[in-house]
């Protein structure tokens, strides 16, 4: 299985010609399936596709891991650049996403007359969905751990009232292999560990081979304040050690300092994936 970081909020040293922006987007090509998870906050992540030689027109198929701007954002360029590919989404329909600071807010959410005029290549699942051979969505997520304080800020519209956001519209995608299972999370909301937890419990015999995704554990993105302690960041590292995963690798909404934070207790175990990265799992 090969991951490459389409975007993602820094660029790889060594990669020239990429741009890096507050999103994510990761190309996979597993078993003889081309798969898109998530797609950034802008068509940037399609012009490093295309540098990286990243075909996106043989896409098979799209996931999104949540309704929110930085991880759809690019749907429009990957539409217009891919003609076939299903693109999967959890929930009944598109979560109304915001963030609100003080008196600031403004909208997160995913474009959604775009959604409307391409209806047909949206796929809403409720429930653990196998969407090709080797590849399941999970939409039961557990809450064990504590979420992430960061969401704290993060609200839905639901008939017409401002209401925390649950997050209901949040997946986790599993991908399998004889050797053990490749988890994809976007960002994290529901909390890294009950959403390994969640992957546990539903293939408990299978190890985690590793994990892709940002954790949340930014609480303002521009100003890289980290959301929580560092006693708990570290707690959440030690509990990934205890974890079957073999290996992780975020970025995105991490953080940087709560990547060295966690990168202090897991050595080895942690990686950074930035834009431009390939890595074969």
């Amino acid at each position: 299985m090969k991951v490459t970081a389409l975007i993602e909020n820094t660029c790889c040293p060594g990669v020239e010609g990429v741009t890096a922006e507050h999103g994510l987007s990761l190309y996979v090509e597993h078993a003889g399936t081309r798969l898109l998870f998530d797609t950034g906050a802008s068509g940037a992540f399609a012009d490093n596709a295309r540098l990286l030689g990243v075909d996106l027109a043989a896409v098979d198929l799209a996931v999104l891991s949540h309704h929110h701007y930085d991880h759809g954002g690019g749907l429009r360029r990957f539409l217009e650049i891919n003609t076939h590919a299903p693109i999967y989404l959890r929930g009944r329909a598109v979560t109304d996403c915001h963030f609100r600071l003080l008196w600031k807010e403004r909208y997160i959410g995913l474009d959604q007359a775009l959604l409307r005029q391409h209806a047909h290549r949206f796929h809403f699942v409720t429930e653990r969905t196998e969407i090709t051979s080797g590849a399941t969505l999970l939409t039961t997520i557990e809450r064990r751990y504590p979420e992430p304080r960061g969401n704290r800020n993060l609200y839905a519209v639901r008939e017409g009232k401002r209401v925390l956001d649950d997050f209901s519209h949040e997946l986790v995608l599993v991908l399998h292999a004889p050797d053990g299972s490749v988890v994809f999370t976007g960002c994290s909301h529901h909390g890294i560990l009950n959403m390994v937890a969640a992957v546990t419990q539903s293939f408990p015999n299978e190890p985690i081979k590793a994990v892709f995704g940002g954790f949340h554990l930014v609480l303002l993105p521009p100003f890289n304040f980290m959301a929580g302690s560092r006693q708990e960041v570290e707690g959440i590292a030690h509990e990934l050690l205890r974890s079957s995963v073999q290996r992780v690798y975020t970025g995105h909404c991490t953080g940087a300092r709560a990547y060295d934070v966690l990168k202090g207790v897991m050595g080895d175990r942690l990686e950074y994936i930035a834009t431009g990265r390939s890595v074969t799992v």
